[in-house]
């Protein structure tokens, strides 16, 4: 039984062979990268806040939410 121009077709054993390489190869490449990754962690909050002395206080002095019009605070309950 023979392939294309005269040629065998690859052993089963073979292309197992590198189908767990290639596996394996991925495997180390994904564990590579999450350890790289590990506890990487990006926040939105204003620099400076974690000084003040209360939730209100680092929000009073957030520039961002500076609001020009009005002062009164609001409750949520």
């Amino acid at each position: 039984m023979s392939g294309l121009n005269g040629t065998s077709p690859p052993a089963p054993h073979a292309v197992i062979a590198v189908v767990a390489l290639i596996l394996v190869c991925l495997l180390l490449i994904m564990l590579r990268y999450l350890y790289r990754h590990k506890g990487t962690y990006h926040t939105n909050e204003a620099k400076g806040t974690e000084f003040a002395e209360s939730a209100d206080a680092a929000l009073q002095s957030d520039p961002a939410l500076q609001d020009a019009g009005d002062s009164r605070k609001e409750y949520f309950i």
